[in-house]
């Protein structure tokens, strides 16, 4: 199964989440299943890549240009897909993944996120997305959804919406739990 990360890239983030990330990344390849990622250096991406290496797993990278002439390509990838832009990434990402899961993050780590629930809810995709609610991190996102919910911005019937993890744990619970429903 093929697992796609979205993740921060900064390194200016506590090691807490950098060992979480290292962790799954660990898991995911222990676990036989591919690691898709940005392909980029940096915070969460090394982390994450650096675990599935660790255990000499299989990483698919894709990264855009952008990032390639910003010096921060990742060495780590066993299989290194470019890509002309950030949306280019986004949607190769979202063909080669059988799964997301989304680690704390910013900006981009959002807008990947949302896009794949905003595609998830027109019906492009049935893959499961996971955020990994590590620390508390999304608990103001998680009260704003509860929000749009509540006024009715987000229907009662939802079609399709993230499932929410603990901890890389639960998030690997989930994951082995999706693989045996699908």
């Amino acid at each position: 199964m093929n697992i796609a990360v979205f993740c921060s890239s900064s390194n200016h983030i506590a090691d807490h989440y950098k060992q979480s990330a290292f962790l799954l990344g660990k898991l995911i390849a222990q676990s036989g299943n591919t690691l898709v990622y940005g392909g980029a250096t940096g915070g969460l991406m090394d982390s994450v890549a650096e675990g599935a290496q660790s255990q000499k797993g299989s990483i698919i990278g894709v990264i855009p240009y952008a990032v390639i002439k910003m010096n921060r390509q990742s060495a780590l990838s066993t299989q290194l897909i470019t890509v002309d832009t950030m949306s280019e990434r986004k949607a190769q990402m979202k063909s080669f993944a059988d799964i997301f899961v989304v680690l704390p993050g910013s900006y981009g780590t959002l807008d990947e996120m949302l896009d794949i629930v905003a595609s998830g809810i027109v019906g492009e995709h049935k893959k499961p997305l996971i955020i990994v609610n590590q620390n508390g991190f999304y608990d103001l996102f998680l009260k704003q959804i509860d929000r749009m919910r509540n006024e009715s911005f987000i229907p009662s019937d939802e079609k399709y919406k993230p499932i929410i993890a603990r901890d890389i744990t639960n998030c690997m619970e989930l994951i082995n739990l999706s693989n045996k429903n699908s």
